[in-house]
């Protein structure tokens, strides 16, 4: 009898999302079910929640208490820092961001949206379409999460009637037309007893689209909906200097992670801003020769020319070299209690670059509970605006709807070295 032929497994890649919404709109409840009904909880996690339920006085296990880990949020029942939880299905592995919802914390939610390529943003059935909805919102399409999921949670405590839900949709996509944002699905759920989550349940029989867990597994992973340019900061140039080894005597590799696209042995590369030109002669994973290398992969390169490349340099594909630039138009969000002064100067890091900036103008402030303009001549906590600034050496950056890598950048404060501003191109 012949052996059993083992089929492939099936890998839809990473999908790094987040949740976000109101004040009480459930957001760490659904994680924590999302958790517990894909059996993805240790035991010994399992039973301190439900200690420590049974201390509050719950009936049920109170599965928000599976993300709020501070202290502070427990006693308050409110999200106060980015929690992250790691879960995997069969076909998926997820890293999931839980936002803060208040106003105060803009900046985590900035920071946890960063990363993401699919928002989940939970709305009350019973409250509708808020204001801290629609500023999350607009975070989540500022910092260019490609796919929106808006889920109308507690259809428990709405008698899962279909009109409320129907209601918000309407609501919801006459506010997102005046965004532009595009991709936007709709789900029922109840976090608390699990409907629509991981299994469909009996109660919203209305409901024919996919659970929450099914359009998490179908969702596109990054870098793979549309073909993206080439770019690879370089990180270290790698000389052994080994002496005793012929091989390594001439060994010039230049290390970092391929943030976008890929490259291929004998592909013409460009090295930015210098503009020098050569081949990749070799291209090396953990000291393995490969033939190509593709987005997110840490790769050391060799070229087949001597170039003048150090830390801060770009390596592109010659036929995608986009131009050094010295003044940049941006999105900010500040992120510093100290106020942002024009007067100052400060240092700015896009990907491995560093180069010292000034403000040149402050264009306007964004309301982010009306999204509104108004106009500033400093930048406070949490403040969102449109920003130029004027840079003392050239950095090579896209778009950030184009390429969220070398769209982005930091500022930093020289006397203090603290990350006090976030901020994305174009």
């Amino acid at each position: 009898m012949s052996a059993p032929e083992h089929l492939p497994e099936i890998d839809n890649g990473l999908l790094r999302f987040l949740t976000c919404g109101s004040v009480d709109d459930g957001k760490s409840t659904l994680i924590g079910r999302l958790l517990f009904d894909t059996k993805t909880i240790l035991a010994d996690t399992l039973s301190a929640i439900e200690k420590t339920s049974a201390r509050r006085g719950t009936s049920a296990v109170d599965l928000s208490l599976l993300t709020d880990g501070l202290q502070a949020e427990r006693e308050q029942g409110i999200t106060i820092d980015v929690a992250y939880r790691y879960f995997s299905t069969g076909t998926r592995k997820y890293i999931i961001a839980d936002a803060p919802g208040h106003e105060q914390y803009t900046r985590n939610m900035v920071t946890a949206a960063s990363t993401a390529n699919l928002a989940i943003i939970l709305v009350d059935a019973r409250k509708g379409v808020l204001t801290q909805t629609r500023r999350h919102s607009y975070l989540a399409s500022l910092v260019g999460i490609p796919h929106l999921l808006v889920a109308v949670n507690k259809m428990d405590l709405v008698d899962y009637d279909q009109a409320v839900f129907e209601r918000i949709k309407a609501d919801y996509l006459a506010f997102a037309a005046k965004l532009g944002i595009g991709d936007v699905r709709f789900i029922p759920i109840s976090a608390l007893n699990g409907d629509m989550i991981v299994d469909r349940g009996e109660r919203l029989a209305w409901y024919d689209g996919p659970t929450l867990l099914e359009i998490l597994e179908a969702a596109p992973a990054a870098h793979t909906e549309r073909a993206e340019d080439f770019r690879f900061p370089v990180q270290y140039v790698c000389r052994p200097q080994d002496s005793a080894n012929p091989e390594l005597h001439d060994y010039r590799g230049f290390m970092g992670r391929v943030e976008s696209g890929e490259v291929g042995v004998g592909d013409a590369v460009t090295v930015l801003p210098s503009g020098a030109a050569s081949r990749v002669k070799a291209i090396e994973i953990g000291g393995v020769r490969r033939e190509r290398a593709i987005h997110e992969q840490s790769v050391t390169l060799l070229l087949e020319d001597e170039i003048d490349i150090s830390r801060g340099d770009l390596i592109v594909k010659s036929a995608e070299a986009p131009a050094p630039v010295k003044e940049i138009d941006a999105t900010l969000c500040w992120l510093s209690e100290t106020p942002l002064s024009p007067a100052r100067t400060y240092l700015v890091r896009h990907t491995t670059r560093e180069v010292k900036a000034k403000v040149a103008r402050i264009a306007h402030r964004v309301d982010v509970n009306t999204l509104a303009h108004e106009e500033a001549s400093q930048l406070a906590m949490n403040d969102i605006a449109r920003i130029t600034l004027k840079l003392a050496q050239p950095i090579v950056a896209d778009d950030y709807a184009a390429n969220r890598a070398t769209g982005a950048f930091i500022v930093i404060d020289e006397s203090t070295n603290n990350t006090v501003g976030a901020g994305m191109i174009g």
